[in-house]
């Protein structure tokens, strides 16, 4: 059976990217392939033969001396270390394809060369917009920013974009500037699995050739999760609370309409949003990390699920597991969100950023007859099943990998 290199920085299931990259090995180690990853050192890894190979950890929260910072910079733009560790790993074995996920600051684009020249076909996923924005996020202190396109790459340095700090800041757009100029995507890439035709888009736009990519949505495993699509009586927000999530807009829209809300997370916002939740008056519950049946038991109970996001977001399996679980959701009309909401079907979308406009869709959602929301939720599931399943996403991928390494479609 074919042999399958697994890249990315971790190898736990610490956020989205690290689910997909997981998932995806599962789903091909369900065919019986040879699943081999290639990943940094991280104590909550999970165990793997393969892990004598793993680069050294780089974790940016840690405390480094100043001596262990700036032997780790090098690491971050261009990872000798790991073009070496994976080079030893491929004396040892034969891939008959590479497939990547989140590679950068850690493993770092260094290793794309070698699995060109060694002529294993390579996929990277692209779970955000890194490959053009030094920051990743294309968002910076006020909001969605674009200010690197056309090649301005010093202004992630001038805006702080990464954390308001500038020697992360200046680091990122030095890994951008050498990668951009060995083109470290452009020529090693065999192609970009990107799971929203927006984020393509958005890249043709900063100058990227369309043949680079393959629109590959994510997928939800909707027969394992029991939906409940009667109505309950307050909204849910469930995922980080970081700033560029919308939850300050969210809080304030609520207000506005007397909707009770749960939300499910952690995150840096967690202080200011209780505070703006209490200033308020508004019904928030704050219902801290959950995971597994615990937040799909949230999810069951709550009317829908609101995504009220103020960046660029790619394809939300928050969303995606919502519908499974037999929810309609409200999004903010930005990103990759309005491919993920059938306008009064399976949702409604609001425009980002605008607490009255939110406040609209949320009222018509409480007014709404819960066999209509009953409707919206069975509609939802049903398009997560006949659309977003891991079947349908692992016969796109193979079909990728076929046509790359002529390996078999089964």
């Amino acid at each position: 059976m074919p042999t399958l290199l697994s890249i990315n920085n971790y190898y736990y299931r610490r956020g989205g990217a690290e689910a997909v990259f997981l998932d995806h090995n599962d789903l091909f180690a369900e065919l019986n392939w040879d699943i081999v990853p290639f990943c940094m050192q991280h104590p909550s890894n999970l165990p793997s033969p393969w892990s004598p190979h793993f680069v050294e950890e780089i974790e940016f929260g840690a405390q480094y001396s100043v001596l262990q910072k700036l032997v780790r910079v090098p690491k971050v733009i261009y990872s000798l270390e790991a073009r070496r560790k994976l080079d030893s790993l491929l004396s040892k074995i034969k891939p008959d394809v590479c497939h990547a996920h989140n590679i950068y600051h850690h493993i770092s684009p260094s290793i794309l060369g070698l699995l060109k020249r060694r002529g294993i076909p390579t996929f990277l996923t692209l779970h955000d917009l890194k490959i053009a924005c030094p920051a990743y996020k294309m968002l910076s202190h006020d909001g969605v920013c674009e200010r690197c396109k056309n090649g301005q790459l010093f202004e992630v340095v001038k805006h702080r974009c990464l954390k308001s700090s500038l020697g992360l800041s200046a680091i990122a757009y030095l890994e951008a500037v050498v990668n951009r100029s060995l083109r470290s995507y452009q020529d090693n890439v065999h192609r970009f699995v990107v799971p929203s035709r927006f984020y393509i888009q958005k890249l043709i736009d900063w100058g990227w050739d369309p043949a680079h990519f393959a629109h590959v949505p994510n997928f939800v495993r909707a027969k394992d999760l029991q939906p409940d699509y009667t109505p309950g009586r307050k909204l849910l927000y469930f995922g980080r609370l970081g700033h560029e999530k919308g939850l300050h807009t969210l809080i304030r829209a609520c207000a506005l309409t007397k909707a009770g809300l749960r939300i499910v997370g952690t995150g840096p916002e967690e202080a200011s949003l209780r505070a703006l939740a209490a200033t308020l008056g508004t019904n928030v519950e704050f219902a801290g990390y959950k995971t597994g049946k615990d937040l799909y038991d949230e999810v069951r109970m709550a009317r829908a699920v609101v995504l009220p996001s103020e960046w660029y977001e790619n394809a939300p399996i928050s969303l995606m597991e919502g519908y499974a679980l037999g929810k309609p959701a409200i999004g903010a009309r930005i990103g990759g969100i309005t491919e993920m909401i059938r306008e009064d079907e399976t949702g409604k979308t609001f425009v980002s950023g605008d607490a009255d406009s939110l406040a609209e869709a949320i009222s018509e959602f409480l007014n709404l007859p819960d066999s209509r929301l009953e409707e919206m939720g069975r509609l939802a599931r049903q398009w997560m099943e006949a659309d977003f399943s891991p079947d349908a996403y692992r016969g796109r991928i193979l079909a990728l990998y076929q046509e790359a390494a002529r390996i078999p479609l089964s």
